[in-house]
Parts: C-alpha cells; sequence; structure tokens
C-alpha cells in the first residue's frame, strides 16, 4: 500500500472506533441516561449565559435616558467668563447702562455664562480713530455711518457690516432739537433765527463729533429747502457760525456748555440728548424743527477683534437684544426714537416723540461717501465757511 493510502486507511480505522465506541456507550440503559444529562446540562448554560448577557444590555429607554443626562450635564457645566468691549458715542452711555444688565443676566440663564462689559463713550469721530488705532473694540455703536466705514476700510470689519442687522444695522435714531433759554428770549423758532446778529449758538465740532455732523447736515437741508442752492446754504451758514463762539468736542461738552456753564442763547443737539437733560430735572424749551434730519446711528461687529477675542458668538448676541422690544423700549425711555415700530406705536412715545413733517436722510443727501466729500473732507463745504469766519 501506498503512502498515500495510509492515512485514509487509518481514518476509516477511527472512524470505525469512534462508532463502535457509541454503539457500546447507547447498548446500555445508564449510558442514553449520562448522554441525555449531558446534553440537558449544556442546553441549561447556553440558556443561561444569553439570559445574563441580555439582562445586562440597557434598554431602549435606558440609553436615552443615559444620553440625555449626559447632554444635560454638559450643556448645564459652567462656561468660562467672557468680556465684550462695547464702543460707542457719548450719549449712548445711559441707555447702554440700562440695557447691558438685562443682556448680562439673559445670558447667563440661558448659557450659563457670566459676561462682563468694557465699555468706552466719547465723540463718535474720536472713537473711530480710537478703534483703528488699536482700541480693540468688539462692537462698536457710532452716530453715523460714516465711521463704521471708516473701520471698515482700516480692514478690521467686513464689507457689508449694514446687512448684518435689521434696518440696515440702524439701532438707534434721533432729529436734531433747537435748545433755547427758559421763555425763549431771543424768539428763536426755526433754523433761519439762528443766522440773527445778536445770537449766539452753541454746538459741537463736526471734525470730531459725529453729532456736530448731523447738526451741520440739518442746517443745510433747511437752508436748501429756504433758499434753493448750494450757494445760498452756504451763505447762511456761514452767518449761522458766526454765531458760534466755540465748538465743543462732542455732543455732551455742548450740553454743559449750555446748561451748566450757561453760555449760548440756542444750542442744537441730539432730541435725545435734551431728552435725558429733561428727565434728570433740567428745564428745557426746545423745538423740533418741522424741517429735520433723521439722526441714523449704525451697530456693528468687530470682525478682526471678536475673531481674536473669541467673543463673535456673545457679541452677535447682544446685538441682537439691542434690536428687541425689551432693549428698544430703553433707549426709547432714554430719548431715542425707537427703532421697533411696535414699541414706537406705544403711547408713551407717541406722545413724547412729535412727528416731523420733511425729514431728510442721510441717503437723500447722497450717502455718507458724498456727505464726506462734499461738506467735511479737508478743503471741503465746512473749512470754507471756518474759512469766512473771522474770531
Amino acid at each position: 500500500m501506498s503512502s498515500r493510502q495510509k492515512p485514509v486507511s487509518f481514518l476509516q480505522s477511527s472512524n470505525k472506533a469512534i462508532a463502535n465506541l457509541f454503539n457500546s456507550i447507547f447498548s446500555h440503559k445508564w449510558g442514553r441516561r449520562f448522554v441525555s444529562f449531558f446534553l440537558a446540562g449544556a442546553l441549561i448554560s447556553v440558556t443561561l449565559a444569553a439570559c445574563t448577557a441580555s439582562d445586562n444590555k440597557p434598554t431602549a429607554t435606558e440609553t436615552k435616558a443615559s444620553n440625555s443626562t449626559a447632554q444635560t450635564a454638559s450643556a448645564g457645566a459652567p462656561k468660562k467668563d467672557i468680556e465684550l468691549t462695547l464702543v460707542s458715542f457719548a450719549v449712548t452711555k445711559q441707555a447702554h447702562e440700562a440695557i447691558i444688565p438685562k443682556f448680562v443676566e439673559k445670558w447667563q440663564k440661558e448659557q450659563n455664562q457670566k459676561v462682563t462689559f468694557k465699555q468706552s463713550y466719547g465723540g463718535s469721530g474720536s472713537q473711530t480713530r480710537a478703534v483703528i488705532d488699536g482700541l480693540e473694540a468688539d462692537v462698536v455703536h457710532l452716530a453715523l455711518g460714516a465711521d463704521t466705514d471708516k473701520i471698515e476700510k482700516a480692514g478690521l470689519i467686513d464689507k457689508g457690516w449694514e446687512k448684518e442687522f435689521p434696518n440696515d444695522s440702524i439701532v438707534s435714531k434721533s432729529v436734531a432739537a433747537l435748545v433755547t433759554r427758559e421763555g425763549n428770549p431771543k424768539g428763536i423758532k426755526d433754523w433761519s433765527d439762528l443766522e440773527k446778529d445778536g445770537v449766539s449758538l452753541i454746538t459741537a465740532d463736526p471734525k470730531t463729533s459725529g453729532v456736530a455732523r448731523w447738526n451741520f447736515l440739518a442746517l443745510w437741508n433747511a437752508a436748501v429747502k429756504k433758499g434753493g442752492s448750494d450757494a445760498k446754504a452756504q451763505e447762511s451758514l456761514v452767518k449761522v457760525f458766526k454765531n458760534v463762539p466755540i465748538l465743543t468736542k462732542d455732543a455732551r461738552e455742548a450740553t454743559d456748555a449750555f446748561f451748566k456753564q450757561g453760555q449760548g442763547d440756542a444750542l442744537i443737539n441730539y432730541e435725545n440728548e435734551i431728552v435725558l437733560a429733561s428727565q434728570k430735572g433740567q428745564k428745557v424749551s426746545y423745538t423740533i424743527p418741522d424741517v429735520n434730519i433723521s439722526i441714523d446711528n449704525p451697530i456693528a461687529i468687530v470682525d478682526k477683534n471678536v475673531a481674536k477675542h473669541g467673543t463673535k458668538e456673545v457679541a452677535e448676541a447682544f446685538v441682537k437684544f439691542l434690536y428687541t422690544p425689551e432693549a428698544q423700549t430703553e433707549f426709547g425711555k432714554l430719548g431715542f426714537r425707537p427703532v421697533d415700530e411696535t414699541v414706537a406705536k406705544e403711547k408713551q412715545f407717541v406722545d413724547l416723540y412729535p412727528k416731523v413733517k420733511e425729514l431728510a436722510t442721510a441717503k437723500d443727501l447722497g450717502g455718507w461717501s458724498e456727505i464726506n466729500k462734499k461738506f467735511f473732507a479737508d478743503g471741503a463745504a465746512f473749512d470754507q465757511i471756518q474759512a469766512q469766519i473771522k474770531r
């Protein structure tokens, strides 16, 4: 027999031996019982093992509850404190100081994170330069869009910022108010009365103050409506600015000069600043001229800085909060005409803010790029007017 046949013969012999062994076992009664018990025990062991594994596996409900608990623990965990820097123009200080605590409380409750604010207030032009020069604002609320545009051109704010928030990112607004001494002894009722000899006017400097630029535009718009030409308007404004003894740095200084220092027969300022002075107990005699300018104040996130500080989420939330009825009500209480139409229609604000018959906007005057070029650039209309005045 060959070597290849030997393994087959061996397997055959082995199979026969195994078969004889099983025949021998099953030929006896005790053998059959032994096998039956053995198989039954094995079946019970397998069943118990399966049951144990099933008992240890969490149910769908248990899994869902466990995941929910983990998520809740994660969401509820306190986050690291965060600081937001707000840079704004001077006359918004009281409004922001009333609104910020409401936002801080809301954010703490919803996000379990403490937010603190670093605040800076001053003339809009001065604040703009400070941000460009390194004041790391996360949010800027300035007196006019032209100032925000300057920060954009410096590479700190992304293009298209006007469309990031409602109402072209205008979050507060006012109109120009003409304030007189009690009893109005000089009989000042309209813009043209400021041209009269012997009338002393207090206003801020358009080179440093956003409100002063709005004041200038209010005067110019009224002069054009009266005279019909730019040349006539410039003549009128030369007469007005001859009556200005000193140009203050910002709106707040103009208000202090008039009320606290007793300078001037008249003051041009934001309506909101005058309303605030009245609320503080100051006796105020003022009118809102029928031909006026809509003083629109934009808000923007300083994109480069929020990226650096890791504050984009909270900065966006804060800006959005400023548009809520709760925040707009606070703006309204402190002299700003609400940009939320529903809030603006509340009786308290309808009574406080008289309607204006002819209200021009910056867009009506060509937009801020054209306005700056025509009126406030070096050698433009304002400088030409000042050059004709001998002090």
